[in-house]
């Protein structure tokens, strides 16, 4: 009985313990979310969310990479954020798969040549030069939503389909296979900036 009673009183402590440092989690995100004066640009839900997926994920580089695909392709929707230092490193247009919708992204998929994206918390890797010129592959990690992308070849590269001016032509960004796509002009720099190791969350 009195072995009994240490292991609910263990129990109940060890809640407690999950509880605080929960709230001191989603206390932490907010301060850092106001911090970044993100409000304007970025649904703090999704911000939290991915929050969470960087604090179970990261590695010894602080930078996560959050992608909003509620939000049309002529919005900024993808944001670099230094955890570190607390400071928004990149905030500007990515692309969704063609399959995915036309201006906005309404469906998603983990099944090959399925050519729409995918959402759930990705880890990059290496790069490379491929068809798509300077590339950063990406390891998805949730099961069911994007544990294929390595396999799909989803990678982060630039594209002039990703350009803002081809929004004033045709309505909205042009559309990829699959890929995060970002400005050509900017995608050396941020390929190199989330390279080796840093989270990506994508939200949709």
């Amino acid at each position: 009985m009195k072995a009994f009673k240490i292991l609910i009183s263990i129990f109940f402590i060890l809640v407690s313990i999950n509880i605080h440092a929960t709230s001191i989690s989603r206390e932490d995100a907010v301060d850092l979310y106001d911090n970044l004066n993100l409000e304007k640009s970025l649904d703090k839900k999704v911000f939290l969310k991915a929050y969470y997926a960087y604090a179970r994920n990261h590695g010894i580089n602080e930078i996560l990479t959050v992608i909003d695909y509620t939000k049309p392709s002529t919005q900024k929707r993808f944001f670099v954020i230094d955890m570190k230092n607390e400071k928004v490193l990149f905030d500007t247009y990515v692309t969704h798969g063609k399959n995915s919708g036309l201006k906005y992204s309404s469906r998603f998929s983990n099944k090959m040549n399925s050519l729409e994206t995918s959402l759930g918390t990705f880890i990059t890797e290496n790069t490379y030069y491929g068809s798509n010129g300077y590339s950063l592959r990406l390891k998805g990690i949730s099961q069911g939503l994007n544990n294929n992308a390595y396999r799909r070849n989803i990678v982060v590269h630039g594209a002039a389909y990703a350009d803002p001016s081809v929004i004033k032509q045709i309505g909205r960004l042009g559309r990829s296979w699959g890929c995060p796509a970002v400005p050509a002009y900017l995608a050396h720099r941020i390929i190199n900036t989330i390279k080796n190791g840093t989270v990506i969350y994508a939200y949709g």
